[in-house]
């Protein structure tokens, strides 16, 4: 039996040598060095920083959304709604920027579990309004403070003044961008 550099090779891998030389194993890859030059340019990159900076906003509020069922997309439908006496579905697609049919299943699951409802447009029967039920009003209001420490852990390297600049500047791109 051949043997890798980590040791003998578990029953059924490859213990072929990479097809080009000097490549990492893929299984085990090595660390990222932080330090290398093209690390070093990604992270001089704005839009790669705030693509890490989302994933890790997304990770922290799936964490903390996990025990509810809830994603951090739901959240942000239930979010929108409290800012609402209702709103079509299509209208949640372009605020939120998610995709019409993703906001079908997301209105669904809400539905599901009480905290949503559809009901008739008032200016058009033909349209349902998604409005937010009490049950997703107390959702909301027992998940504010728990919301606001994620933020806080996220924002933690950032002093009151930093926040609230970082805040102001995200809101303009976002408010200002295309749509």
């Amino acid at each position: 039996m051949l043997e890798s550099a980590h040791g003998t090779a578990p029953p059924g891998a490859s213990t072929r040598e990479p097809a080009i030389a000097g490549q990492q194993d893929i299984q085990n890859p090595a660390p990222i060095d932080a330090h290398e030059p093209w690390m070093r340019g990604l992270h001089a990159d704005t839009g790669y920083l705030l693509y890490r900076l989302g994933l890790r906003s997304g990770q922290l509020f799936n964490t903390f959304l996990q025990e509810s069922g809830l994603r951090l997309r739901h959240y942000a439908v239930l979010r929108f709604l409290a800012t609402s006496t209702g709103a079509l579905q299509r209208e949640l697609s372009t605020s939120l920027g998610y995709d019409p049919s993703a906001i079908v299943g997301l209105v669904d699951d809400l539905e599901r579990l009480g905290f949503a409802e559809r009901r008739p447009s008032p200016d058009d029967r033909r349209s349902r309004l998604v409005a937010l039920t009490g049950n997703g009003r107390a959702f909301l209001r027992d998940t504010d403070e728990a919301g606001q420490r994620v933020t806080g852990e996220l924002l933690g390297p950032l002093d009151a003044a930093e926040r609230e600049t970082l805040h102001a500047l995200l809101q303009r791109i976002t408010e200002d961008g295309p749509h």
